[in-house]
C-alpha cells in the first residue's frame, strides 16, 4: 500500500485499492440487497484474518493518535466485542478507543443514535469525538454526528448503508417493505435539509455481500473521502487495509485545525 492511498481526494472521489483515485459520477443508485454470488463470496471471510497476520508489520507504521475518544459501533446484530481486535490495535496507536457503551447493536437506530447523542450534549466541556462505524453501526454514527456535529470531530464508515438504511441490504426482509420506504424517505429528507458537517470517510468494497455497495457512497456530506478496499462485508473489521484507512482518516486534521 503507497502514500498515494492516504492522500485526502475532493469530495466526490474514491481511492480505488486506496492507490489510485476515479470518479464516483456515473455510479448508480443501489437496487436492492447484493445478488446472490455476492452473498456466495461471504464465505471468504475467514481469509481477512491471514491477510491481517501478514500485514501486521506494516500496520505497525501507521500514524499515531494524539489520546482522542474514539468511539466503535458494531454492525447490525453484533456484539461491543465485534471489533475487539482493531480497538486494541488503535489504543496501541495513542488512540482512546471504547465500544460504545450501548451493547449489541439491535437495528434501532434513530432510538440509538439519539441515545449516544444525549451522552456527548452531557459533556460540553470535552474534545470532539471520532465515530467509526461498522456497517449499520456507521449509518448510527451518521445521525449522532448530524444531531450533535460539534461534539463529533468525524465520522468514519466501512460497509455503512447511508442511502435507504436497511432497504439495500440482506437485513430488508427483516425491516419489512413498509420501514424500509419510511427509513430511506427519512434518509432522503435529512441528507437533503441537514446534510453532515463533519469530515466523513466511507470505506466500501465492491465485494460486499451483505450490502449493495452503491448504497454505501455518501452523495450529501459536505466533506467525505471515499476509501475502496476489496473486502468482503463480513470481512471488513479484519481488512488490513480497512485498519490503516481509519488510522489515516483520524490521523487527518479537521480544516479547521490547520493553520
Amino acid at each position: 500500500m503507497g502514500r498515494e492511498g492516504l492522500r485526502r481526494p475532493g469530495p466526490g472521489r474514491v481511492n480505488t485499492g486506496m492507490t489510485a483515485t476515479s470518479d464516483l459520477s456515473s455510479v448508480g443508485e443501489p437496487q436492492g440487497p447484493p445478488p446472490r454470488r455476492l452473498r456466495v463470496g461471504e464465505a471468504r471471510t475467514p481469509l481477512q484474518l491471514l491477510r491481517l497476520v501478514a500485514a501486521t508489520p506494516s500496520l505497525r507504521h501507521a500514524p499515531r493518535g494524539d489520546g482522542g475518544l474514539v468511539l466503535d459501533l458494531p454492525g447490525w446484530k453484533a456484539p461491543e466485542s465485534s471489533n475487539l481486535l482493531m480497538r486494541t490495535w488503535l489504543r496501541r496507536l495513542g488512540h482512546d478507543a471504547r465500544p460504545w457503551g450501548l451493547g449489541t447493536n439491535r437495528g434501532t437506530v434513530e432510538q440509538d443514535a439519539e441515545r449516544l447523542a444525549d451522552r456527548l450534549r452531557a459533556t460540553p466541556d470535552q474534545a470532539p469525538v471520532a465515530l467509526v462505524g461498522w456497517s449499520l453501526g456507521g449509518t448510527i454514527a451518521r445521525e449522532v454526528a448530524r444531531a450533535v456535529p460539534d461534539r463529533v470531530s468525524r465520522v468514519i464508515t466501512y460497509g455503512s448503508p447511508v442511502v435507504g438504511g436497511p432497504t439495500h441490504t440482506l437485513g430488508a426482509g427483516a425491516f419489512g417493505p413498509e420501514e424500509c420506504a419510511r427509513i430511506t424517505e427519512l434518509a432522503r429528507r435529512l441528507d437533503a435539509e441537514e446534510p453532515l458537517r463533519v469530515p466523513v470517510t466511507a470505506i466500501y468494497t465492491r465485494r460486499d455481500g451483505v450490502v449493495d455497495w452503491r448504497a454505501c457512497i455518501d452523495r450529501s456530506a459536505a466533506d467525505v473521502t471515499h476509501v475502496e478496499v476489496r473486502s468482503t462485508h463480513l470481512g471488513l473489521g479484519l481488512d488490513p487495509d480497512v485498519w490503516a484507512a481509519i488510522a489515516a482518516a483520524l490521523a487527518t486534521p479537521r480544516p479547521e485545525d490547520v493553520p
